[in-house]
């Protein structure tokens, strides 16, 4: 979603407006400018397309100024073009601006008939022509932001740079993050820590309805009812140095292939291995009591809650239920006394995500949060978090996060099966080696990066492919065709094997590959018997399995990729990566933007 970036500083900031922009790309965006103040006087510089776009235009036409306020738009209302772009400014403010404005025609028609004239077709605008109105009322920056404030509806992040006012930031959040920098002499406002990464290190994050007072030198936070309020300042680990590519073409790749690390150290903080027993952070409550579990999450996210659902099912024998965040509270679901809420996120600020916990916050659940942001609002409203320690994730399509994901719901599946007394002593010590091993494994994977490339070359001239899999590979076949759409824009579709004689079956023939997760499980002999079925009807498929179930297929299969032998119960993390290799690798051979692809974000902010 869209990227803020606000500088008060003893020095010129546009080009460290640029700099935090290129660190919030990640978010997706189709526009991208700059406000700064020149002698008092508010100086835009905007451009549609990519951020090279901006810097091109600054190059032509250079700002000075020691403050100001920068945003990457992903479209909402009106269409991608300069003229929609932020900073969306009137000659007395402008303002960058996240989220939505839900009752914004109600209140352009009312400025309107005050006389007031709209220039672009956004949202935002109704929000800069209301503050202009309250200054020319006579009211000051804070009390015209404090009545505009109190007309908004939506969900919205705002920064606020006035005309003739050099030392002076207004910000807010309501159900879109925020955070503050603190510095010596100098103050910073962004979307998230990292675009203020190697600004500074001292952030405070925003609470719902929180708005600030910024300056040089101090910050004034006041709660939605006005209140004179502090949040505290923390120190974040995060640094510029962590979100550089590297070696590597993209971020994507680079992301892909961090696994193997990123994985370890997330089961490292889980896995006691002297005794191979988890240990999870303290919790409130006993997983015992626990009678039901809902996983929630949306896209990659809530894949990984259906890896877990087969997980907690069989090893726990829990009752679970696994939903797309963004539907799940429109059906009033009833939720158990003695439930527990599992909200999955990468960024930890998904609305709809936030949105389903808050329902079962006032349900009466337990919320535990699987996160890799551990300060994330999701993180923060929770009563327990279980962090994913995969680090930054630029890429918009999600890898490490995903498989970070997994090994946490792991862990967690092995803890709650103790807890239940489904497995004893020596079943956890197996399965907790079972998990150890996979870092190891997982790099085994990445030894077929080039032989994955050249089945890419093949995947990369279809209209159609379809992904297949049985059990925990049934989420992994909905995983490999979110991943081939989103980032090659190849039409993809994953089915349960099993439902492939229930119609999509008729779609098979010699110009649609049909990619097989097929792990040596308890599955694996049902699911040979769907490949069968796709090569009679002379479907290309491609099989990822290990080398005795590639044996098994022999020549029929048009392509296959070994995946080292490993137990069941892991295979969804090691499985994955050659999936995600395939569709990355297909990509490139598309000439796709890989990292950004097109009308994608990286954190959903908006409904």
């Amino acid at each position: 979603m869209c990227g803020i970036i606000g500088i008060i500083a003893k020095k010129p900031v546009a080009a460290e407006l640029l700099g935090g922009l290129k660190r919030l790309e990640y978010r997706g965006y189709d526009s991208a400018g700059i406000a700064t103040l020149i002698n008092g006087r508010i100086e835009r510089r905007r451009a549609e397309g990519k951020l090279s776009n901006l810097v091109a235009r600054l190059d032509k036409e250079p700002v000075q100024g020691t403050i100001g306020i920068g945003h990457t738009r992903w479209a909402t209302h009106g269409q991608p073009s300069e003229k929609n772009a932020h900073p969306i400014a009137t000659d007395k403010v402008a303002v960058v601006h996240n989220g939505i404005i839900e009752n914004f025609q109600a209140l352009k028609k009312e400025l309107v008939g005050l006389g007031y004239s709209f220039q672009t077709d956004t949202d935002t605008e109704a929000v800069a022509n209301l503050v202009t109105y309250h200054l020319s009322q006579g009211l000051d920056p804070t009390q015209a932001v404090a009545k505009t404030l109190e007309r908004l509806e939506g969900a919205f992040a705002l920064v606020f740079l006035f005309a003739g006012q050099h030392d002076l930031l207004i910000c807010t959040r309501r159900g879109t993050p925020l955070a503050i920098g603190y510095g010596d002499g100098e103050m910073f406002v962004g979307s998230d820590a990292l675009a203020l990464a190697p600004l500074t290190r001292h952030i405070a994050y925003l609470e719902e309805g929180d708005w600030a007072v910024v300056t040089s030198k101090k910050v004034q936070i006041f709660d939605h009812a006005n209140n004179a309020i502090e949040r505290e300042v923390r120190e974040t680990a995060l640094s510029g140095a962590l979100i550089g590519k590297g070696n590597y073409r993209h971020f994507m790749q680079k992301e892909i292939f961090e696994q193997p690390a990123v994985i370890g150290d997330t089961l490292q903080a889980l896995i006691n291995p002297a005794t191979q027993t988890i240990h999870l952070p303290e919790l409130p409550f006993a997983l015992g009591d626990i009678g039901k579990i809902t996983l929630l999450a949306c896209g990659t996210a809530h894949h990984a809650g259906l890896i877990a659902k087969y997980w907690l099912e069989t090893l726990a024998r829990i009752s679970v239920e696994a939903d797309i965040a963004s539907e799940f509270r429109y059906r009033a679901p009833a939720m158990p006394r003695d439930g527990a809420a599992i909200i999955i996120s990468q960024s930890g600020e998904t609305l709809d995500t936030l949105a389903a916990l808050r329902y079962c916050r006032e349900a009466g659940q337990k919320i535990i949060a699987i996160v890799n942001q551990p300060e994330s609002t999701i993180a923060r409203e929770s009563d327990v978090v279980l962090p994913t320690l995969a680090g930054p994730e630029i890429g918009v399509a999600s890898t490490k996060a995903f498989t970070t994901q997994l090994a946490v719901l792991a862990a967690f599946t092995i803890a709650m099966a103790r807890a239940r007394g489904t497995i004893d002593a020596a079943e956890e010590a197996r399965l907790a080696g079972q998990l150890a091993e996979v870092p190891s494994r997982a790099s085994e994977v990445l030894h077929h990066d080039e032989a994955i490339q050249k089945i890419a070359a093949e995947i990369a001239l279809a209209r159609d492919v379809l992904y297949l899999g049985r059990g925990t590979s049934y989420p992994l076949a909905l995983e490999g065709a979110l991943k081939l759409k989103e980032i090659s824009y190849i039409h993809a579709e994953g089915y349960a094997a099993g439902e492939m004689k229930h119609g999509p079956i008729a779609l098979i023939d010699d110009n649609v590959p049909v990619v097989v997760v097929a792990p040596p499980d308890n599955l694996f002999e049902k699911t040979f018997s769907n490949i069968e079925e796709v090569c009679a009807r002379g479907g290309k498929v491609v099989m990822i399995s290990d080398v005795a179930g590639l044996a098994r297929i022999g020549e029929r299969c048009a392509f296959g990729i070994a995946v080292p032998q490993c137990a069941p119960f892991v295979a969804p993390l090691l499985y994955t990566i050659p999936v995600q290799l395939l569709a990355y690798h297909t990509a490139v051979l598309k000439g796709t933007d890989v990292d950004q692809p097109r009308n994608l974000a990286k954190s959903v902010t908006v409904e």
